[in-house]
């Protein structure tokens, strides 16, 4: 772990000086492109912000519908996990699984869905009334 400036300190400084700076001190293709940095500096920010907790709460979901497993450690295991388990989830899906009792299904779709929009488009959310 790394001191100061932290990592989020960093994006910050760098996602500001693109918008702050760079956008209103350009034009055309390169302002478009600066505009572009900042809102991927901004959703990598909020993705390390709001990742071990939405890997948790993605986890518990899938826990409740494919029965409960040890959750790996580190990002990459738990990613190729999770990708493991939603693929495994599709094919029940696709067999039909839940079609008789899909509550619980949805809601975890709604609460992932929820999670990412939250790191990409909270604008989708503030529509919705959904930021709470």
């Amino acid at each position: 772990m790394q001191d100061r400036p932290t990592i989020h300190e960093l994006l910050r400084a760098v996602e500001s000086f693109l918008r702050d700076d760079v956008v209103p001190a350009t034009e055309g293709r390169r302002q478009f492109l600066a505009r572009v940095a900042a809102n991927a500096i901004g959703l990598v920010e909020r993705e390390l912000q709001g990742e071990a907790e939405h890997a948790a709460r993605e986890w518990a979901g899938l826990d409740a519908l494919l029965g409960a497993e040890p959750m790996p450690g580190g990002r990459d295991a738990l990613a190729a996990a999770v990708r493991a388990r939603n693929e495994a989830l599709g094919a029940r899906i696709r067999a039909g699984e839940y079609d008789a009792e899909p509550a619980a299904l949805l809601a975890h779709v709604r609460a992932t869905v929820r999670d990412k929009l939250l790191v990409t488009n909270r604008a989708y959310l503030e529509a919705d009334g959904d930021l709470g």
